[in-house]
């Protein structure tokens, strides 16, 4: 090969290089960031689908694209129970454990969405239909309150009626979760994921637990 030759290919070579990663550096940095290994146990066979995200089951939301903002409007998630029981009956619940902070949660368990006669056939295609006693609220983690664990736990209904008592129903905060368990014989659940997010004023970079310790400098408001 002749050096005219090899000069030609030597720039060929070197322009090809600078395209791919001019496209690397284009390319969409917003990724899905696992939850660590401790806050990942309840990863047991529930699937939560969002728009825009995809399965959120065991994620941080990403801090990019406004989905820490976004996700706080958005209507209630796809959630899919693959190992749902046909002829079986189901009781859907969201909770936020970290209310009003992971820290400090004075007013655990949350309660954002509460859904009983679910038909298995509907479990399974993720049509959250029934019973609604208590309608979903978006997760909305309030400023300097660090992540919030948003929990989705499928129990199998047994009891015909399930019922909230009315001084439930007068708030979502401080709910007795084990108290209602208990009430209707509610064991183990089927399944069960969570996933984690943080008001989308506060930092940018994904924390680990450790990192969830940043106390409320005022009283947040309603979540």
């Amino acid at each position: 090969m002749s050096s005219t030759m090899r000069l030609a290919t030597a720039v060929l070579l070197l322009g090809l290089i600078i395209v791919v990663t001019g496209d690397e550096e284009e390319s969409d940095p917003c990724v899905h960031e696992p939850l660590t290994k401790d806050d990942a146990h309840l990863c047991k066979g529930l699937d939560v689908f969002y728009p825009e995200l995809g399965n959120l089951g065991c994620m941080y939301v990403p801090d990019c694209n406004d989905y820490r903002k976004k996700i706080t409007s958005w209507p209630q998630p796809t959630v899919k129970f693959p190992g749902a029981l046909q002829d079986a009956t189901y009781i859907l619940m969201m909770v936020d454990p970290d209310a009003p902070s992971r820290t400090s949660p004075t007013r655990r368990f949350w309660r954002h969405w509460l859904v009983t006669n679910i038909k298995g056939t509907d479990m399974k295609k993720g049509k959250i239909q029934g019973q609604v006693l208590t309608a979903y609220q978006p997760p909305s983690p309030p400023a300097h309150t660090g992540f919030h664990r948003y929990q989705f736990f499928v129990y199998l209904q047994e009891e015909r009626t399930i019922s909230l008592l009315p001084k439930e129903n007068r708030n979502r905060g401080s709910w007795r979760m084990k108290n209602f368990l208990k009430r209707f014989h509610l064991r183990k659940p089927e399944a069960s994921t969570q996933f984690m997010t943080q008001n989308s004023q506060d930092s940018p970079l994904i924390q680990g637990p450790a990192a969830v310790d940043n106390k409320p400098k005022h009283k947040p408001k309603q979540r």
